[in-house]
């Protein structure tokens, strides 16, 4: 998943959330019953679960493009190791 589908995920999962509260704070109000709006919320948690967790291809339009390392820089990374360089002091 890249940057720009983690934004879109997030968004997707608040929005679906609010909604699903909403309309089971309405359906509890109604009908008097605390258990039904519970369930409208669990409900949405379901829903937007199955819709933000998995990897679909809607996240993951944007690819990131990783940096290659090189043999000088695995060279440069080894020396430039702080343990390496430490002298012993007495």
């Amino acid at each position: 998943m890249d940057f720009r589908g983690q934004k879109k995920a997030e968004r997707l999962y608040q929005v679906l959330i609010v909604c699903f509260s909403i309309v089971g704070f309405v359906i509890g109000y109604v009908t008097q019953q605390l258990s039904y709006s519970v369930y409208c919320l669990g409900a949405g948690f379901v829903v937007s679960s199955l819709l933000v967790l998995p990897p679909w291809p809607m996240y993951r339009q944007y690819p990131l493009s990783w940096l290659k390392v090189g043999e000088e820089d695995a060279a440069a990374a080894a020396s430039s190791n702080p343990k390496s360089n430490k002298k012993k002091h007495k």
